[in-house]
This record gives structure tokens, sequence and C-alpha cells, in this order.
């Protein structure tokens, strides 16, 4: 008789966890703790005797002593970064530090995520312009470093797509309930990356805490199945989310190639070490572009020489691939912007005219506007009792807070919740386990009218702050408060679009300011696109409901609108660098919304405007970023000197290139940050400054090479600008022309408060190349 065979999982459960317990992970309580770092190296000096740099780091000549036992790298970085990452002691660290090898080593640390119609609102037209002219993006291929992917969704489908294109090197990563038949001519490549996730939290975290995750390139998130198919989901007819945003859902480049990179795991978020090896490998595969929908709290302002993403990202550009990144969700505060880098393209969020209104009818006849997603059983037709538990129960009563709220005073009513500190979609489940009929979700002061749909687990829907004041003086007030919710599906037409996400990120550059971020805003606001099967629509796990398709907002799904649109110009611009393709992004974007009024702010719509703090260069319209006349092009020599000028030393540059550098002289040298070739120009005046003059080099891409730019300025609060020559002539010998821009003004003002103005260069032939402008003055501490 044959003994019993063990299941080959729960075999495989055991050696994993033998083999990465938090017990061997993290020292003993008598040992010094452990912590992962990711170390530069510079790899020249390998001594010739180690075949690859991944024997030398694990041998005993790269180790730190005599007495030091060698080192078991997580991650060996080859390509954009030269180093390994290692979970080791602090004290082991600091001696890796000395070693004359060792150019900088920082901590890992974990980075949240940044959580149809959208492309069209963008430009893009059937069979016209530039989806047509791109073939829609065939043979491009974009690399999403994410949460993985669903590769069932019809999104990922293959179908009449040509041969994945001959320069591709990339695998598809088996893995549980992952065969490497999961990839196709769509889904290219899959790879997972969990050393650092691993060596942070232990590999059976995510089995003990009850979440459901493959160790694989599957997505149990969502998260990432929603991005890559946001930038290039294949054509897929009759979608919705329950009914929600029906028609046909398309990514921006719909025939573009997809490599999904799992670098991010469910309720973990992401870490530096392995969102490090995605950028390597990825590059390594041959993607031509990278999204990343990844990033820094708010006020993350790391230098570029301690930033894993922006050195990732740099080795990135410097081998000629893309990289665009979410702005960060920490808006409307100023100065929370993200991903600051500029030799990323930094993407905030607007709305589109698309919108899911509901509508709460309150006893005494008046009737609130709101938005929501919910598409289960609507309440009845009679009026419910209306409560709200922060009246009498405290602040975590308020936001409704797990555990916070009393079941029998709450049940079969209409809950009013506050919006902050737990999810929106958790506030619906607090209140369905406690026996509530229905929730409204209010804002207050710090989201102001800014709103988003979800998929509530019960019927609800959000409201703006005004709205939600009027609604708890009402249930305060009367004698026997009573609502109704009522709810009207899909909208579209809506006016004004595009405004300013509320969540979006704002400037100015906490870490820079001489660069303006965001660059420019895109869709990300109410997204329609594929989802993962291991999470319901509201990624609670509570939440039993399956969807093909879901709807979410932030600059998460902003990011590969802006990834799609830069797969589409490099498929009909081949010979654009990155810096080419973000210029032609920024100099066509638009700063009026469908009334032909400001873009506006939904954070605050009383103000006259949004500002370029807000948007960046504008909203992308890539009707017109195909041929957008004259580009700010920059390369890998450009950025150097750019370091240079914001005072990095030569060592410190070297993390970012791995090459050496030098640094020219200070003596007379009067470059700033403001020189870099970048296509907006901001101005910061110190101290008593008055004037300042920066410079720019534009190229001729249209598709006359003789032509003649006519220089036009607008500037207000009593800044003046000029512009040397105000003409520029190219030829078909004459491609580049370099001008000078001074802004000067009279004194600083009182208030200290930037101005903002545009410069554009108009051919007269439909070509307005324009960049904004902001002068800023710091005053000395």
């Amino acid at each position: 008789m044959a003994a019993p065979r063990c299941p080959l999982p729960f075999l495989l459960l055991l050696a994993l966890l033998a083999l990465f317990s938090p017990a061997r992970l993290r020292a003993d309580a008598g040992e010094e703790p452990r912590k992962t770092y990711i170390f530069r190296v510079n790899h020249r000096a390998k001594p010739s005797v180690f075949p690859t740099h991944a024997h030398w780091y694990a041998s005993a000549a790269f180790a730190s002593s005599p007495a030091a036992p060698p080192l078991e790298p997580l991650h060996v970085y080859n390509t954009v970064f030269h180093g390994f990452s290692a979970s080791v002691p602090a004290s082991r660290a600091e001696e890796l530090r000395r070693h004359p090898a060792v150019l900088a080593a920082f901590e890992d640390r974990a980075r949240p995520l940044h959580t149809t119609r959208s492309p069209q609102f963008m430009g893009l037209r059937a069979r016209l312009g530039l989806w047509s002219l791109a073939d829609y993006g065939s043979d491009v291929i974009v690399g999403v470093l994410d949460t993985g992917v669903w590769p069932e969704r019809r999104s990922l489908s293959d179908r009449n797509l040509p041969p994945v294109p001959s320069r591709w090197r990339g695998g598809c990563d088996a893995g549980p309930t992952f065969p490497s038949s999961s990839c196709n001519r769509k889904l290219v490549g899959a790879r997972f990356f969990s050393q650092g996730h691993d060596a942070h939290y232990g590999v059976a975290a995510a089995a003990s805490n009850g979440s459901v995750e493959f160790m694989s390139p599957r997505d149990a998130d969502g998260h990432g199945t929603h991005t890559a198919t946001t930038a290039a989901g294949s054509v897929a007819y009759a979608a919705s989310m329950e009914g929600y945003a029906p028609g046909v859902a398309k990514g921006v480049a719909p025939k573009a190639r997809v490599a999904a990179y799992k670098v991010c795991w469910k309720g973990a978020g992401c870490m530096d070490s392995d969102i490090l090896a995605g950028f390597d490998r990825a590059v390594a595969d041959g993607v031509d572009l990278i999204s990343v929908s990844i990033g820094g709290g708010s006020g993350v302002t790391a230098p570029f020489y301690l930033d894993p993403i922006a050195i990732g990202a740099y080795g990135a550009v410097s081998r000629g691939v893309f990289v665009a990144t979410s702005a960060g969700n920490e808006g409307p505060t100023s100065m929370s912007v993200t991903n600051v880098a500029p030799w990323l393209a930094t993407v905030g969020a607007g709305t589109i005219d698309r919108n899911f209104p509901a509508e709460i009818v309150l006893g005494d006849g008046t009737r609130l506007s709101g938005v929501s997603l919910y598409s289960g059983k609507p309440l009845p037709n009679s009026s419910l009792p209306l409560y709200y538990p922060g009246r009498t129960g405290g602040l975590s009563a308020s936001l409704c807070m797990e555990n916070s709220i009393d079941p029998s005073l709450v049940k079969g009513k209409i809950v009013v919740c506050d919006r902050g500190s737990s999810p929106r979609v958790a506030k619906g489940m607090v209140v369905k386990e406690a026996g509530g009929a229905a929730m409204v979700l209010t804002n207050g002061e710090a989201n102001g009218e800014g709103l988003v749909g979800d998929a509530h687990v019960l019927p609800a829907c959000a409201v703006g702050e005004k709205e939600g004041d009027a609604l708890k003086a009402y249930a305060a007030n009367a004698s026997n408060p009573t609502a109704t919710i009522t709810f009207g599906g899909t909208v579209v037409g809506v006016k004004p679009a595009p405004v300013v996400a509320s969540f979006s990120a704002r400037g100015p550059n906490g870490l820079v300011p001489e660069i303006l971020k965001p660059d420019f805003i895109a869709p990300g606001v109410n997204i329609l696109a594929a989802w993962t099967g291991a999470a319901g629509p509201t990624g609670l796990e509570g939440d039993a409901r399956r969807t093909e398709f879901n709807i979410l907002s932030g600059t998460s799904m902003a990011c590969p609108h802006a990834s799609g649109a830069a797969a589409l110009l490099r498929s009909a611009h081949p010979g654009w660098s990155p810096a080419a393709i973000r210029s032609a992004l920024m100099t066509t974007a638009f700063v009026t919304d469908n009334r032909g009024g400001p873009v506006g702010d939904e954070a605050d719509p009383g103000r006259a405007a949004a500002t370029p703090f807000d948007y960046g260069a504008g909203h992308i319209m890539l009707g017109k970023a195909m041929d957008p006349g004259l580009v700010y092009d920059a390369g890998e020599d450009d950025y150097v000197a750019f370091m240079c000028s914001i005072g990095y030393e030569p060592n410190e540059i070297e993390v970012v290139t791995h090459k050496p550098v030098s640094c020219r002289s200070s003596n007379g040298d009067t470059s700033s940050g403001s020189d870099l070739n970048y296509p907006s120009i901001s101005v910061v005046l110190r101290g008593g400054d008055q004037s300042r003059t920066v410079t720019r080099t534009a190229t001729n891409v249209g598709a006359q090479a003789s032509a003649t730019y006519t220089a036009r300025v607008q500037m207000a609060g009593g800044v003046t600008m000029a512009v040397k020559p105000e003409k520029l002539v190219f030829s078909s010998a004459v491609k580049k022309q370099s001008f000078a821009v001074t802004v000067t003004a009279a004194s600083a003002p009182a208030t200290a408060a930037p101005v903002h103005g545009d410069l554009v260069w108009s051919d007269g032939e439909g070509h307005d190349v324009r960049s904004p402008i902001v002068v800023t003055w710091l005053q000395p501490m």
C-alpha cells in the first residue's frame, strides 16, 4: 500500500515558512535586529577573479570585516542600478557603508500605491489622428510596476495582434495559479519580486492576516490589473462596472503590449528594494516605457541619490525608456507632490465629463447632490430615519471607525459618516455590519467639494463639504430627521471638465522649486478598467462580489493615461527621447475646460482658476501632442549639470548616474536648476533678487524644416518678462535654436505669493508651443 501523499502546496508552504520564517529573517531576541538596506556599489571595482557581481557581493572578499559572514543578497541590480539589497543588522550596514566600493546605502522602506471614456477625453478618435498613425501602439511594450495582473481578462486578450516584437527579451514567471502560458501576444511578460517584502514582513504575512495573495505575478489586489489595462488594455465590448459606465473599454494604447512587474503586495505596499529590482529587470527585458503608480507620501523629499524610484528611473531614461509616475493623492495640500525628479513625467489627476450622480432627499424636501457607484437593491420609496453618530459619539463614531457605532442606534437608519482616517468603503461595511440601512459619506474641509464614486456594499453616496454641513445641520435640528437616497446611473457630457481633482497632489516642488511639478494632469477620477478576480470592487475582505471591470480614482489612474499616451508617441516617433515625448505632452496641454473657461480646482470651486502648481502645464491633449512643432530635449549631460547646479557633490550624483562625473567650479558660475532645458519654467528669486535670466533650447520636429516661430508672453502680478530673441528661425541646416527668458520684479510682494504666466512660440501654421512660467520668492531665514 502506498504511503499517503502530502499535498504539494502544503509541502511548498512548509518549505517557504522554514526558509523565510521571521526567526530567520529577523534576529532572535538576543541578537541585533536586522533591517533591509540597499547598497549602491561602484561596479567597476569588481576584481576580475569574480565572474559576476553577484559572486563578488556574496564572497568573503566583499565582507565588511574578516570576521563578518558572507552576505546573502536579496536582490542583485545590474542594469539601471549597480549594487544589491540585503537584510543585515544596523552595525553591519554601517561597516558596509565604509567599504571602499560602496557609494551609498539607504534603508529599505515601503511605499503606497497611489490609488471607457477617458481616451476620447484626451482627444483620441477612432480611425483618425494619433491612434491610427501609431497603429494603436502595437509595436510598443509598456512595463507596469504594480501589484501584478489578472491575465484572463478580455482587456488582456491578444486577438488580432501581430507577433511580439523580436527585440523583446522578457519572460513569464510561472507560479501558483499562474502558468507560463498565461502570457500571450498582449501580455508579453510577467514577473514578481518579493524578496524585500518577505524580509520586511515575513513570507507568511499575507496568509496570517487572512487576505488572498499569490506568490506569482497574479494580481490579488486589483490595482495592477486596473493600471495596466488603463494604459494598454485591448478593446472589450459591453464593458461596465455592474451597469455603470457602460460601453467599449479600451486602454489609451489598445494594441500596445504589456509587461507586468509585480513589486507591490496586497495590504503591504511596495518595498524600495523590490521596486528597484522591477526597474532593473524591466529595462533588461526591453520595455519601451515604464508606468509607476507608486510614490512616497506627502512631503517625502529625499534627495534623488537616496530615492530608489528616482535612481531606477534615471537608469531607465538614460537607456531611452520613458518613465511616468503618479504625483500622489495628498492634495489639495500645498507642496504635497511626490516623484519630482526632472527625468520623470509626474502626473496629476483631473476629472472627465462623466459622472455617477446620486441624490439625497431630506424629510423637509431639501435635495442634496452626491455621487455613488452603488448597484444593489435600491432603498424603499419611503424615507428612513437619519442618524449622525458624531453628534453624541465622539470623533471615532463620527468617522464610522470599526466598533465605534452602537448597533441599537443605527439599525434600519441612514447613517451619516465623516470622511477620513479609514477607507471610504470600509465605513460602509462598518455601517452595514452594525445594521444600518444606508450611508451618506460627508467631506470635511480637507476634501472640500471633491467627490469620487465608490461601489459601496450598501446603499450609499458621497457629498461635498457644503452639502454635508447642511445634512448634519438638518439631522441635528429636525425633531424627526428622515431621508432617502436615489441613484442616477451614468451621465456624460458633464460641465465643467476637466477640473483638477481635489486629491491630486500639488506643487510647489518641495525638493527643487526650480522644477515645476506636477508636469501635467490626465484623467484620474472615476476611471473604468479591468479588475482582479480575487477581490470585490471595494477591495474589502467582506465584499464577495466579483466584477470584470472596476471604477477607481487616484493619480494612480492618471499615470497610466500618460503612459499610454507616451506609448502612442513612441510608436509614431520612435526616434524621440523620453524628454522629447514629455515635452510634446506638456507644450500641447490645454488649460481651458469644456465650457471655454479656465480649468478649475475641485477642492476650491469658488477660486477663479487652478494654477500651474495644481496642473503643471495643463491637461494632456493627444490630438496635438503628435505634432508639437518644437520640443525641449534633454539628456544625461543636462541632468548631471542640473544636479551640480543644485549643490549635489560628484559622489552623490554618481549614485544616480552610476558613472563618474565632475562639476564645474562654482567661481563665476550663475547657473541654477531653472536652466535645465525643461518645457516649463520655474524661476526662484531669493533674498533681494529682483531679476533672473534662464535659457532654453528648442528643437524643430515639425514636418517643415524651414519654420519661423514668434514669442508671445503673458505675465501677471507686476512681473515683466522679456524673451531674446523674439523670433526663432529654423531651416534644414538649423534644427535647434536657443533663447533667454528674463523675468524682472520691481520688488518682492509683501505676501510673496507666486506669480504665473505663459510663454508661447507660434509659427502661424497651427503650432502653439506653450510653456507655463512660475515666479516664486524665497525669503532668507
